[in-house]
């Protein structure tokens, strides 16, 4: 396992779903279903979008966490509030806060039909790490654990060449554990 590259894992860039960034939360989604229909036999399915910008540029991925996130109240103004709690800001404002952008309001299919249109260049997570396709895995799954990251682009120089995916990984190590001398 130790002689192992990133290359011997990873998905190429033809096998992930794309969408441009003026693409909608809908046409993300069915993207990810029409990768799912060319899966080689054996693969873990797709389970995130890349997106390009206009020059073809990988600058980010949409996954499941961040559909689910756009169906809902502003997370990312959430995660805020604790810092504003500690910053001395009354619990009773902190408490509305949290009502105001609490749990849904609204009933499911109302809340997919305002998240699919969505444009992906709001809720896609920008990708801003990378690793080379002749790194050892070992690397990877540290850059993984680190980064907290369910994929990393994976690089041939400064050309993106594929994805390398937590479930493949995981998949390769799951296999290694079962046959591991005790």
């Amino acid at each position: 396992m130790n002689s192992r590259r990133v290359k011997d894992f990873m998905v190429s860039l033809d096998e992930c779903p794309v969408v441009s960034e003026g693409a909608t939360l809908r046409e993300a989604v069915l993207a990810i279903e029409e990768a799912q229909k060319n899966l080689p036999a054996g693969r873990q399915p797709c389970r995130a979008v890349l997106v390009v910008d206009g020059k073809e540029r990988i600058v980010g991925k949409i996954g499941q966490l961040a559909v689910l996130g756009a169906l809902g109240p502003r997370y990312d103004v959430i995660a805020e509030f604790g810092s504003l709690s500690s910053a001395g800001v009354s619990e009773e404002f902190v408490s509305s806060m949290m009502k105001h952008y609490g749990p849904f309001h609204e009933a499911l299919p109302d809340l997919c039909s305002g998240a699919s249109t969505l444009l992906v260049k709001v809720v896609m997570r920008p990708i801003n790490q990378n690793i080379g396709e002749d790194a050892p895995l070992l690397e990877a799954i540290h850059k993984m654990v680190i980064w907290q990251t369910l994929s990393i682009l994976v690089t041939r120089g400064a050309e993106v060449v594929g994805l390398l995916r937590l479930s493949d990984v995981f998949d390769a190590i799951a296999a290694q554990l079962k046959t591991a001398a005790i």
